[in-house]
Parts: structure tokens; C-alpha cells; sequence
């Protein structure tokens, strides 16, 4: 028994480098949105439309990352995406226009997807494997990620306002993150393990299952909620609740530390009530405390609502992806796809609203995408049931599967 759970601990290690590489590399950049506005001298709407280059990637990108998927396998797709998001932190502070800024993002939307449902697929098969909760877990480690990404982008604004060292320090810790990852080993992800090849090869173009269709809805509304609190929070600190400019990246750090903490507990949450209620009462908490602190205004207030969706979103993701898992390796990655573009694309239909009317207008657009997961999750509950194993039995099991 030891010998297993140390193989799951070593394979739990690498693939959380993978989520921890993923959230620093994203809240490194979009924790600096307000000086790239400044640097390029962009409108709100501008800014929407370069954050829609991200989403615009990992949206059209969902063919080849299935395809990817089977041809490289999960470690190598996650191997190839990460060294191209290493690329676009040296591309972007050298951006020289917009338009090849918007090009830069494009390809960063693209490689997002890619590892997004790479490391994520290699979550569920290792939950699958060893019948071990550790989603969240790996989930918290993203968070944790994003959230020192934003206090080293605090704390080297307050040194320089040159974009290029900043990028560059990340740059280096994210290496350090990858080597972690590529030397430790990983269960590998087998997309069509579920299936005989002749029926995979029958449903390849098949339409979703409405299940699937639903779990898709609500990781797009889920990660819209994350992805705006990610790229426009730093924002709304600064334009409407008229914070200082060395609090504005605090936002981004609060929601990040309220998820990390969140997703800690989580799995064991998952454990004691199922998955559809810590989905419906998070999604509830996150929606109603940022609506009333939009309401309200200030920065306090501000701070106290991002805490809200922070802790009410932080299981969201983490359990989407383990019931898209059980569908199958198909709606594993249109799932995953999907969470993508959702985090990626949202932001800029925020953007959009808040040009049209006003950021706090656009930041109750964001609750209501939060409220949304409530009602999706009400529409395939039943796929989020799962009988829990007890500690000795799940021993039993992984010693039966998994014999010395």
C-alpha cells in the first residue's frame, strides 16, 4: 500500500507543477492589463477585443487539441503548450503595436487550451486510478499560482514600471515549474480506454449528449465568472472604486487566495454532501456577494465581494471536469475546451458591456454568470453523483488493480 500511495503522491506532485505553471503564467499577464492599456494606449473596448483574442484561440482550437490529444498524448501536449506559453511572456512586453499584441494572445489562447485539458486530463485519470479525491487539490494549486503571480506583480510594480523584467523573473520560475513537472511521472491520459475502438470510431462526430451539453454551459458560465474577476478586477479597483494603483492587483490575489483556500477543503466537502450542492450554494454565494458589493461600491466592499466569488467558485471547475470525465474522453475535451474559452473569451464580452454602459454594470454581468451555473447544474445533477469509497475499501481496490 505504501508503494501506491507514494506513486500517487509523485504523479500528484507533477501534474500539480503543470496547474501551478498554467495559473502564474496567466495571472502574470493579466495582472499587468493596466499597464499594457497604458503602454499601447488602449480604450476599454480595445482591451476587451485583446482579451477576445485569447478566447478567440482556445475557442477554434478545439479540434486540434482533440486531435493532439491522440496523437501526442497528454504529457507531450502539455509539454509543447507549456514552452509556447513561456514564448508569448518574452512576446508580449515586446509587443511593438496592437495588432501584433492581439496575434501574441491568439497564440496564448491556443496553447491555454491545450494544457488546460491536457493537466486536466491527466487529473481525472488519476483520480480514476487510484479512486482518490485530489481535483480540487490540484485545482487550489492553480489558484495558488495565480495568486503569487499577482503578489510578484505587485511587488515588482512597486520596483519598475518596465514590463520586460517583470515577464522575465516569471519566466524563470516558470521554467523551474515545468522542470518539476516533465522529470516526475504522470498517469497518462487514455482517451479511448472507456470505449472499443469501432464504437469510438461511430460516435467521433456525434452529437453531445445532453449532459454534456449542460456541463459545458455551466463551466462556460463558471469560467467567465474567474476569468473576469481575473482581468477585470484590477480595473474596477482602480477606475470605480478609486483605490491606489499599488492595491489594484490585490484584487486578483484576494479572489486567487479565497479559491485556494476553498479548493483545500473542498474534496472533502464533495465527500460529505456530493457535488451538485457545494456547486448550487457556491455559485449562489458568489453571484449574490458580488452583486451587493457592485451595489454597494467602495474598495472595501469590492474586496469582501471578490472574497465571495472566490470561495463560492473555488469547487465549480474541479467537479465539472471530474463529471465530464465520466462521460468520456469526447466530453472530457469539449468540457475542458469549453472552461477555456469561457475564461478566456468572457473577459472581453465584459469589456464590451463596460464600454457600453459601465464597468460596474459589467461586473454585475459577472454575477449573473454565476447565478447561471446554479440553474445549469439543476439541469444534469444526476450526473454528479457518485457513491464515496471508504479508506479500506479503496485500499482493497488499488491493490486488486494494482498488484505488487
Amino acid at each position: 500500500m505504501a508503494r501506491h500511495r507514494d506513486q500517487f503522491g509523485r504523479s500528484q506532485l507533477a501534474i500539480a507543477a503543470l496547474f501551478c505553471f498554467l495559473g502564474f503564467q496567466y495571472g502574470t499577464w493579466v495582472s499587468r492589463v493596466p499597464a499594457l492599456k497604458t503602454r499601447l494606449d488602449l480604450s476599454e473596448a480595445q482591451v476587451g477585443l485583446l482579451l477576445l483574442a485569447t478566447g478567440v484561440g482556445a475557442a477554434v482550437s478545439f479540434p486540434v487539441v482533440a486531435r493532439l490529444m491522440k496523437r501526442l498524448g497528454s504529457r507531450h501536449l502539455a509539454g509543447v503548450s507549456a514552452l509556447v506559453l513561456l514564448l508569448v511572456l518574452a512576446a508580449l512586453p515586446a509587443a511593438p503595436n496592437y495588432a501584433t499584441a492581439l496575434v501574441v494572445l491568439f497564440c496564448d489562447g491556443v496553447a491555454v487550451a491545450c494544457l488546460n485539458v491536457a493537466m486536466n486530463a491527466q487529473g481525472a485519470a488519476l483520480e480514476a486510478r487510484y479512486r482518490r479525491n485530489t481535483m480540487a487539490k490540484l485545482h487550489a494549486v492553480f489558484s495558488a499560482g495565480t495568486f503569487s503571480a499577482a503578489l510578484l506583480a505587485s511587488g515588482v510594480a512597486s520596483l519598475t514600471p518596465v514590463l520586460t523584467a517583470h515577464f522575465a523573473t516569471a519566466a524563470v520560475l516558470l521554467t523551474v515549474m515545468l522542470g518539476v513537472a516533465w522529470t516526475g511521472p504522470v498517469t497518462e491520459y487514455q482517451p479511448n480506454q472507456e470505449q472499443p475502438a469501432e464504437k469510438n470510431a461511430r460516435r467521433r462526430w456525434s452529437v453531445p449528449s445532453p449532459v454534456t451539453v449542460w456541463l459545458s454551459a455551466a463551466m462556460v458560465f463558471g469560467t467567465v465568472t474567474e476569468g473576469a474577476m481575473n482581468d477585470w478586477s484590477a480595473l474596477y479597483l482602480r477606475d470605480v472604486a478609486q483605490a491606489a494603483e499599488k492595491l489594484t492587483p490585490l484584487g486578483i490575489a484576494l479572489v486567487s487566495a479565497a479559491m485556494v483556500l476553498a479548493r483545500l477543503f473542498a474534496d472533502g466537502w464533495r465527500a460529505r454532501w456530493g457535488d451538485a450542492p457545494v456547486l448550487i450554494s457556491g455559485a449562489v454565494v458568489a453571484g449574490g456577494g458580488l452583486a451587493v458589493a457592485v451595489l454597494v461600491g467602495g474598495v472595501g466592499p469590492a474586496l469582501v465581494g471578490f472574497a465571495c466569488v472566490g470561495l463560492g467558485m473555488a469547487a465549480v471547475t474541479p467537479c465539472l471536469y471530474v463529471a465530464a470525465a465520466r462521460e468520456g474522453s469526447d466530453a472530457l475535451t469539449l468540457v475542458a475546451a469549453m472552461g477555456t474559452t469561457g475564461l478566456l473569451a468572457g473577459p472581453p464580452v465584459i469589456g464590451f458591456i463596460a464600454d457600453r454602459t459601465s464597468l460596474a454594470w459589467g461586473m454585475g454581468a459577472v454575477a449573473a454568470s454565476a447565478l447561471l451555473v446554479a440553474a445549469c447544474v439543476g439541469r444534469f445533477r444526476r450526473a454528479l453523483h457518485e457513491v464515496p469509497v471508504a479508506p479500506a475499501e479503496r485500499e482493497l481496490e488499488i491493490a486488486a488493480a494494482f498488484p505488487h
